[in-house]
C-alpha cells in the first residue's frame, strides 16, 4: 500500500507515546489524521500540535472499551473525510495487578481485556467493513507487545495474556480479509526492540471506576521513571528505543505489506526460538526460568 496525500489514518491512545508518533508519522506523508485518546486534555495538546504543523486533524475523546464510542468515532470520521485508509488500534492499559496469578482482582482482568482486546475488537468491527466497502487499499495495525506476543513476562501476566490475544485476532483478521480477497490487509506491531517512554507505566490514572481496585494495593504505583532509577541503582542499565523509530516501522511496514511489524532484536530471536523449540520438542517452557519470581 502507498501512502500519500489525501487519505486518512485513524488512530486510537493517540495523545502520546507511540499513538501520537504514528499520527505525526503519517501526517508527516500528508494524510489526515483522526486522534482517539481518552484523555481529553492531552489529547486537544496533540490536535493543536498536529495543526500547527499543517495537518489536518480530527480529535475525539473515546474509551475504546466502548463500543458505543468506537463507533461514534467511526461516524465523525467518515462524516468529515468520507474514508479511512490506515487503522491503528494502538490504545492500551497495564492492569495493576499484584502477586501471583490468583490473587489477582477480577477487575484488574475485565479493566486489561476491556480496552486491549475489546478495545481492538471494537476497532475492527466499526471500521473495517466501510473500508472494505470503500474498495480503496487499506492497512489495520494492531498494536502488540513481547510481552505475551512472544513469550509472557510472568511479572505482568494480565497484560502479557492481552497482547497474546491481540496477537491471534491479527492473525484470524488478516486470513479472514484474504479470504475477501480484500484490499485491505493487517499487520501485528510489537513496539520496540528496547523499552518505550510511554504512558502505559500510569495507565491507573484513566481507570474507570467500573473497573476499580476492590482493596489497596500493597506497593504504591512506580512510574517509569523510579523504575528506571531503580535499575541503575542495581547496576542494570536501561535502553530505550524512541516512539519515532516505531513510527517509522510501521510506516515501512505498511508500505511492505508486512504482517509482523518485529523489529530485529536478538533478544526475540532467542525467546521466539527457544518458544517454538519447546513446542516442537513438547518439553516445558524452561525459556520462563529467568522470569520466574522467588
Amino acid at each position: 500500500m502507498e501512502l500519500r496525500e489525501g487519505q486518512v489514518a485513524v488512530v486510537t491512545g493517540a495523545a502520546s507515546g507511540i499513538g501520537l508518533a504514528m499520527a505525526r508519522r503519517f501526517a508527516a506523508e500528508g494524510l489526515a489524521v483522526v486522534l482517539g485518546d481518552v484523555e481529553e486534555s492531552a489529547l486537544a495538546e496533540a490536535a493543536d500540535e498536529l495543526m500547527a504543523a499543517g495537518a489536518q486533524v480530527l480529535a475525539r475523546t473515546v474509551d475504546v472499551s466502548d463500543p458505543d464510542d468506537v463507533r461514534a468515532l467511526a461516524e465523525a470520521t467518515y462524516d468529515t473525510f468520507g474514508a479511512v485508509h490506515v487503522l491503528c488500534n494502538n490504545a492500551g492499559v497495564g492492569s495493576g495487578a499484584e502477586g501471583r496469578m490468583w490473587e489477582h482482582e477480577p477487575n484488574d482482568w475485565k479493566w486489561a481485556f476491556s480496552v486491549n482486546v475489546w478495545g481492538v475488537f471494537h476497532g475492527i468491527q466499526a471500521f473495517v467493513p466501510r473500508m472494505l466497502a470503500g474498495g480503496e487499499p487499506g492497512h489495520v495495525v494492531n498494536t502488540s507487545s513481547g510481552d505475551g506476543g512472544i513469550a509472557p513476562l510472568p511479572t505482568a501476566s494480565v497484560y502479557a495474556v492481552t497482547k497474546a490475544a491481540v496477537v491471534t485476532m491479527t492473525e484470524s483478521l488478516y486470513a479472514h480479509l484474504r479470504a475477501e480477497h480484500a484490499r485491505v490487509s493487517a499487520s501485528v506491531l510489537f513496539p520496540g526492540p528496547h523499552m518505550l517512554r510511554t504512558g502505559l507505566w500510569e495507565s491507573h490514572r484513566n481507570r474507570p471506576e467500573r473497573y476499580a481496585k476492590e482493596r489497596p494495593r500493597r506497593t504504591p504505583y512506580r512510574s517509569l521513571d523510579q523504575w528506571e532509577a531503580a535499575m541503575k541503582e542495581a547496576g542494570h542499565e536501561v535502553a530505550f528505543t524512541p516512539v519515532e523509530e516505531v513510527a517509522e516501522h510501521v510506516v515501512d511496514g505498511i508500505r511492505a505489506d508486512r504482517f509482523w511489524m518485529l523489529p530485529e532484536s536478538e533478544h526475540s530471536d532467542r525467546q521466539i526460538t527457544a518458544r517454538s523449540r519447546s513446542m516442537l520438542d513438547r518439553s516445558n517452557p524452561s525459556y520462563l526460568e529467568n522470569f520466574i519470581l522467588d
